[in-house]
């Protein structure tokens, strides 16, 4: 049985909701520990040159990100970047847990508590969120009309 347009937009707000929620908590644990984020940026293999950049750069993301998820025009939009970048985060933590002697830890807050294996499963979790969102207000004709507002 097939969920019905109000079953629909209740997932879509809820899903908005959460990615709203960690979005913004995300972007102000980093904001608020900021000297903390930025040396553990700069302790990554990876990205060590640009730690600066990424430590401003990603909270701005995120905020930037949240705040189109307000907008019913922008949401679509903000569930693709929001999967975009769920993905790059979760291809980041796999490599440096793979291919890395040193592995800094620059989440915060509640998230900090989790192990690397919940974090990777919390990650995906909100992957698959997003594509539901995204196939429900893209792809489904009977949502692609009621775009939730």
């Amino acid at each position: 049985m097939a969920p019905s347009t109000k079953h629909i937009q209740i997932l879509l707000q809820i899903s908005r909701i959460l990615f709203i929620i960690l979005l913004v908590y995300a972007a102000t644990t980093k904001l608020l520990e900021f000297d903390q984020f930025q040396i553990q940026l700069g302790q990554s293999p990876i990205i060590t040159r640009y730690a600066n950049l990424f430590a401003w750069g990603i909270p701005l993301i995120e905020l930037v990100l949240s705040s189109l998820f307000l907008v019913p025009k922008y949401m679509l939009l903000a569930f693709y970047a929001s999967f975009s970048l769920m993905v790059l985060f979760t291809t980041y933590i796999i490599l440096i847990l793979n291919f890395s002697d040193y592995i800094p830890c620059s989440c915060g807050g509640v998230l900090e508590e989790l192990g690397w294996t919940e974090h990777i499963i919390f990650n995906i979790l909100f992957i698959a969120m997003a594509l539901i969102s995204i196939y429900y207000l893209e792809i489904n004709p009977s949502t692609k009309k009621n775009k939730i507002s």
